[in-house]
Order: structure tokens, then sequence, then C-alpha cells
């Protein structure tokens, strides 16, 4: 569109004539005046309309919430008793001098206001394409964009070569029967739990490699925490000591997106009354051992031995690090190795306990990692002891082969990321169109959430 000038640059030009595109958030009248708010992809600002604009205030009688309008006007600074500090344009308004309706909206089926807007669950996720237009929806995924953008900034400052997984594999990188089949022509194929083999075959050839891919899951679960289709955030890099050069870069990562969020964020994070974790200067690990302990002598609940953590370990972890350190993240590792995948390197001090690792946050998981076997025939012995078809994953094998360094690599899911750095109470909050047992964008049941 010609000549238009974005909403968040309307502080730039006070004085002049400018034409302006978007959408009505709301509109009021006030005597023989009307006032509406107008919002592009870039912010808001109020508009004026005078009666001495005779036809400019005919048409904004008219015009109703979500109409799309191509506005002139003339930017005026507001009067001072009128200015609203720390909101983008509360110094600034819009006279309106002419209206052309680009498109008309029917009648709202709810409040998308900020401050009546109040839906269950169930009903956004019905009315997703509209929903979408409310600001602290809006808020959510523009955090997500961040997280997702920040991780990939992370990656290219740190010589990561970005590459993109197959959708469709072969097998599946976890074992395990909750994977989605498909036909693929006269064949058997799987749609993929995860980039795992692929980002370990790229990195073999670019030592370091990262992707933004989608994965799924064939979980039969409906918890808050569960989706079948989710974006999955993978890092693989070669020519480690041990695993602990893997939770460095992970650490390191993490503390590059709270950064930009931070930074980018502010906004919508206040509008969400969201605070951010705090990570400190080292963040603390501990053995899953190490877990146990620190739990029975905190809260006598005896889970020493146990083969992994559960919900109610992570959390009252998650507590005694904060109440000791101030961290709310810690590191856990040493998980029994049967416990893991195949592909994960066992300790050679304790064979039976593997060198993966877990990042917790806040009561929750949030990153799983570790170094990775690297040795061809300490791999086929694994794939035996896992029962595992070698010809399923010959070129995942093949890499191995012919020489790979020591590595390792870490992996996160951005909308569990974004659920939990914001306090959400439901993981399809954070999914833009969330695939879960009962909804591809329409409900496949009654059940609500």
């Amino acid at each position: 569109m010609q000549n238009r000038v974005y909403i968040k640059d309307l502080k730039n030009n006070v004085g002049k004539e400018v034409v302006i595109a978007g959408w009505v958030n709301i509109r009021r009248d006030q005597g023989k005046m009307v006032f509406f708010d107008m919002r592009d992809m870039t912010g808001l600002v109020q508009c004026v309309t005078l009666p001495s604009h005779t036809e400019a205030i005919e048409k904004a009688k008219e015009i109703r919430p979500e109409w799309v309008l191509k506005i002139t006007g003339i930017v005026n600074k507001r009067p001072e008793k009128n200015v609203k500090k720390d909101v983008l344009n509360g110094d600034v308004e819009l006279e309106v001098i002419g209206i052309e309706v680009l498109s008309q909206a029917k009648e709202l089926p709810f409040d998308l206001s900020l401050e009546g807007y109040n839906l269950e669950l169930t009903t956004e996720l019905d009315n997703r394409a509209l929903v979408l237009r409310q600001p602290k929806v809006q808020a959510i995924f523009k955090i997500q964009e961040t997280i997702i953008d920040s991780f990939r900034e992370f990656m290219k400052k740190n010589n990561f070569f970005e590459f993109q997984a197959p959708a469709i594999t072969p097998a599946t990188a976890e074992g395990g029967a909750e994977v989605f089949q498909v036909n693929y022509f006269d064949k058997k194929a799987y749609l993929t739990q995860s980039p795992q083999l692929y980002k370990q075959i790229v990195m073999s050839a670019f030592e370091r490699c990262f992707s933004v891919n989608k994965v799924f899951r064939a979980e039969p679960s409906s918890t808050t925490r569960h989706l079948t289709e989710i974006v999955c955030l993978d890092a693989e890099m070669g020519f480690i000591d041990s695993w602990k050069d893997v939770r460095d870069m992970a650490e390191k990562t993490f503390r590059y997106i709270l950064k930009q969020v931070e930074i980018k964020n502010a906004e919508h994070l206040k509008l969400l009354n969201a605070s951010l974790p705090v990570m400190i200067e080292k963040t603390p690990t501990y053995s899953l051992t190490e877990v146990q302990q620190k739990i029975f002598e905190k809260f006598g609940r005896d889970v020493r031995g146990e083969k992994d953590t559960n919900p109610e370990d992570e959390r009252q972890i998650c507590e005694i690090v904060k109440e000791e350190t101030g961290s709310d993240f810690v590191f856990i590792y040493g998980y029994p190795t049967r416990k893991k995948p195949f592909y994960v390197y066992p300790s050679k001090e304790e064979p039976e306990f593997n060198e993966g690792m877990d990042l917790l946050c806040r009561g929750v998981e949030w990153l799983s990692g570790g170094r990775r076997i690297n040795d061809y025939n300490q791999l086929m012995e694994h794939v035996k002891i896992w029962k595992m078809d070698p010809s399923k994953i010959k070129m995942f094998l093949e890499a191995f082969k012919y020489g790979v360094p020591p590595e390792g690599g870490f992996a996160f899911g951005a909308e569990r990321i974004t659920m939990q750095l914001l306090g959400l109470k439901n993981i399809r909050e954070a999914s833009m169109f969330p695939r879960d047992m009962n909804r591809i964008d329409e409900r496949l049941t009654d059940e609500g959430y």
C-alpha cells in the first residue's frame, strides 16, 4: 500500500498528514466526536474524528470492531492531561480526515478486548482463527518467536550449521511404539519422533549442526503437557571432552534465549504478568543419586534407587535448589543406561549409568541431552542389546563406520518452553494450532480441556 505509515512510526510524523491501515480495535462515541483505536502489526493508536470532517465522521459512526480500514489523518500531540506514559503512542493521536473501508466484519461472537477477554480453552481453540487477534494470545506467540529466533541466532554465533531433517523416516530414533505409522506407497514408514539420528549424521560431516523441526509423538495422552505435534529445537556438536561440554553449551544457549526475551518482549511479559526464571552464574548440577538423596533428606520421601525422576521429584528438587542457591534451573545427570536410547554414552567408570542429562526449571524438565556413542563397534553392540534392526538405521550406522569424533547434543520443545516460561496452565495455549488426541483444528471428540 503506497505511502502507508506503520502505527509504531507515527511518533516520528507529528504535524504531518499520513495514511495508516489496519483493524478497528474498539470504537466509542463521546459527544459529537467519534473515537476508535486502530491496530496494525506494529501497535495501536487512538483515532479521533471531529464533526468538522463531515464525511469522515459519518463513516466513523458506522464502523465496528475488526473492520479493516485505510485512514488518512493528521498526527497530533495529545493534551498533556491525556498523555499515557509507557504506552506506544501514548503521547500522540490521529485526527481522522478520511476513512476508506477495505473490509467489513460480522458482529464478534465474544469480547476480544484486553479487559473483556475471558474464554475457556476449548472455546478459544474452537475459534482459533479469530482469537489469534487478541493481544494476550499474540503476546504468547511473539515470545515463542523470540525463543526460536534466539536459539537460531546463538547456534549460528557458535558455528552450528542449520539443516532440515525429514519428517518421514523408515525407523524410529528412540524405539518404542508411540509413533505414527503412515502408508508410503506400498510400504510402511513413520512420522519422525525426533531428528536425532539425522542430526548425528549431519554432525559427522559438518561437526556442529542444529535444526528447528516438527516432530510427532503418538502418545495416547490428553494431559496438559502433551501434544502429538511439536516444534523441536535440536543441536549436536563434535569434538567434546565429556557430557559437561554439552551441558555448558545448553546452559549458554538458554542464557542467551532468556536475555533476548527480556530485551525484545518486555511489553509482552508485562501484558501476561510473567516473570523470567533466574539463571545464576553457574547452574547447579547433580547426579540422579544425589537428587534422590536430597529429596529424602528434605522431604523424607524415599525414591533412592528409582530409575528416573517422576513429576513430584522434579518439583521437589527444583524447590530445594531454589532455596539453597537461588537458581530456578538445575541439571540432573547419570540415569540408568538401559532407560535411555541406544545411542547415549555409558559412563566409563559406571557403565550401568549413562552420560545423559536433563535441565529442569520450575519443577519441569525443559531440555534433554548428553554425550552420544561415537564408536561404531560399541553402537552395534547397543543395537543388539536394544533389539533394534540395523537395516532400518543403515544410513545412521554407516556414518559411524567411517570415523566420528566424540560428540553430543541436546533438544527441547518450543511449546513446552513457552508454557513454562509464561506459567501457562495448558501446553495447548502455547501451540498456535495444537494437535492432540482430541483435535486437528476441529474437535475430534466432545471432550474439553
